[in-house]
């Protein structure tokens, strides 16, 4: 009898000793997707993602995309792969890719999305100071303006149109920069087609009083009087009471202008 108790102590005791075994002999979330389908394929790369790694992820993607190319996990996988670029800061890399994605798919339901993160692609590419060539600005500016010409009720429009206008201050204050830097060295025909450039193509920025400013002044320096008059008279009409105009009204007076 007591050999028999023993037994019957070990029995019961055995599924709760057995519960440590099981827990620890699992396997990882990547380890139970089936690589050989689209799907299993795609969460395994959307798992590597996750664990931010990285190029593995953007390997895995791509081999998605060569071997179940009619998958819809395909066009995902194009996508992720631009996604993961932007993500980890390679914006050339993320640039290109949404440029092939937005070509290949024109007509897709993110179509919104992929425009603004390639405008954002060459935003983020943008210098920190205006001394430096600003000409991807240009690129950020005519997909910011699809954004919201084209997508006007997307959730990107704010962001877009806000982006926009930082990249147009930026080449604005580049253009008064060189504008600048030429009237002070007499260089007043250069300095002109620069203050005149800054209110044809960025206006309402910030900088249309002191590009009239210094539009009469190298006017006035050329010998074009009437050009520098009509400066003079729209600085004075449309910012009144800027320091550009008050110090225009006594500084124009050696040039016979009142």
């Amino acid at each position: 009898m007591k050999f028999l108790r023993v037994i019957a102590a070990l029995a019961i005791s055995m599924p709760v000793l057995m519960v440590p075994l099981f827990a620890t002999t699992g396997c990882s979330t990547t380890e139970t997707r089936d690589a050989s389908t689209p799907e299993g394929a795609y969460q395994i790369a959307e798992d590597l993602a996750k664990d931010e790694r990285y190029e593995e992820a953007i390997a895995k993607f791509q081999d998605i995309k060569n071997k179940f190319p009619y998958s819809r996990f395909a066009t995902m996988s194009e996508l992720k792969i631009a996604d993961l670029h932007y993500d980890r800061e390679a914006f050339v890399e993320a640039q290109s890719a949404y440029q092939l994605f937005k070509e290949f798919h024109p007509k897709h339901p993110q179509s919104d999305y992929v425009t603004f993160r390639l405008a954002m692609s060459y935003y983020k590419q943008l210098p920190s100071t205006i001394d430096r060539d600003l000409t991807l600005a240009d690129k950020a500016v005519l997909y910011f303006d699809e954004v919201i010409n084209s997508f006007s009720e997307s959730q990107y429009v704010k962001e877009s149109k806000e982006n926009k206008e930082n990249a147009l201050k930026m080449q604005a204050q580049k253009e008064m920069y060189v504008a600048d830097f030429y009237a002070k060295r007499n260089f007043y025909d250069s300095a002109l087609k620069r203050y005149e450039q800054v209110l044809k193509v960025y206006p309402n920025l910030g900088y249309d009083a002191p590009a009239l400013e210094g539009a009469a002044r190298s006017a006035f320096e050329t010998g074009e009087r009437e050009r520098a008059l009509q400066h003079l008279r729209n600085l004075n009409s449309l910012y009144p009471s800027s320091d550009e105009a008050k110090r225009a009204k006594n500084e124009f007076e050696k040039y016979g202008a009142h």
